[in-house]
């Protein structure tokens, strides 16, 4: 098996904690100041490599940990990437609040279906005959998932937050089709460190406008939790697995995306029974659906 899909799989598994550690953080909890602090976790944690590879450039690169200087194009370009990203996290967190996470993974495991539409569109890529059994495999399990919503009174043509979620996925999907650009152009350890930092760049003027813009009286009361540090932390390093693997030559962002979706499966087992949420088995087998056209998608790429 290539290193790149063994990557891809970690990546996954530390994804799949990341959202349950997401969905312990906001639950009857204030989403932005979670965001917030999640983000400078991750910041915090790329201040020593990134200081360290200009003062002691060496050493960093002997182990591995070197941020090499990128010119102000990169910076622009990486900013970018940090506006997309945090904009799907903003819809995702406020989704996650306020839907059952067994909803919410089945979801955000369609993805690589709109990554693929993606790459259609922009790359004007065509589909064979397992990628599209693939995408309609996909769509009626996602069809299904909204039947069972429906049992819990989470009705999808009309709830705001499974619009919201929508969106999260959408934007996601696009930032994977952005990283597979700009990994070819500016090294990885510099992608993930400055996506770090301007997430907390991006977050702080949004905290601000958003919470403390409004009477105290009429916000949502932030309660520390250890799992919110423990965010920043996973996804960290699921992202640093991630960029490893888009950074080999021969990776396919198809295969990478779909395998990371992966990642579901344990937020959804951990969730529904850390959560004691409704319609287990149902759920369950439409996200195995869903799972399945995702398999399909990558083995006709």
């Amino acid at each position: 098996m290539d290193m790149w899909v063994l990557l891809a799989l970690l990546s996954a598994f530390l994804l799949g904690i990341y959202d349950v550690f997401k969905k312990l953080s906001v639950n009857g909890n204030a989403v932005f100041p979670v965001l917030l602090i999640s983000a400078m976790t991750g910041a915090l944690l790329f201040v020593p490599p990134t200081v360290g590879s200009w003062l002691f450039p060496a050493f960093f690169q002997s182990i591995h940990l070197y941020v090499p200087p990128i010119t102000a194009h990169e910076h622009g370009l990486i900013f970018l990437k940090t506006m997309l990203v945090v904009s799907s996290w903003i819809l995702g967190f406020t989704a996650l609040k306020n839907l059952p996470i067994t909803i919410v993974t089945p979801i955000r495991a369609t993805g690589p279906i709109w990554t693929l539409i993606g790459a259609i569109l922009i790359f004007h890529e065509s589909l064979n005959l397992l990628q599209w059994l693939g995408v309609v495999t996909t769509l009626v399990f996602f069809y299904l998932l909204s039947t069972a919503g429906k049992l819990e009174g989470i009705h999808f043509g009309r709830n705001i937050w499974i619009f919201l979620i929508i969106g999260a996925t959408l934007l996601g999907a696009s930032s994977g089709l952005y990283d597979k650009y700009i990994i070819r152009k500016i090294d990885r350890l510099a992608v993930q460190a400055w996506f770090s930092f301007y997430q907390v760049v991006v977050m702080l003027p949004v905290l601000v406008a958003v919470r403390w813009s409004r009477p105290k009286s009429k916000r949502i009361p932030f309660e520390w939790r250890w799992s919110i540090p423990a965010i920043g932390v996973f996804l960290l390093l699921a992202d640093f697995a991630y960029f490893y693997a888009l950074s080999y030559e021969d990776s396919m962002i198809s295969i990478i995306s779909a395998l990371r979706r992966g990642g579901v499966v344990i937020a959804f087992v951990t969730g529904a029974f850390l959560f004691r949420e409704h319609n287990i088995r149902q759920k369950g087998l439409y996200l195995l659906g869903i799972l399945v056209g995702i398999l399909l998608i990558s083995l006709g790429s």
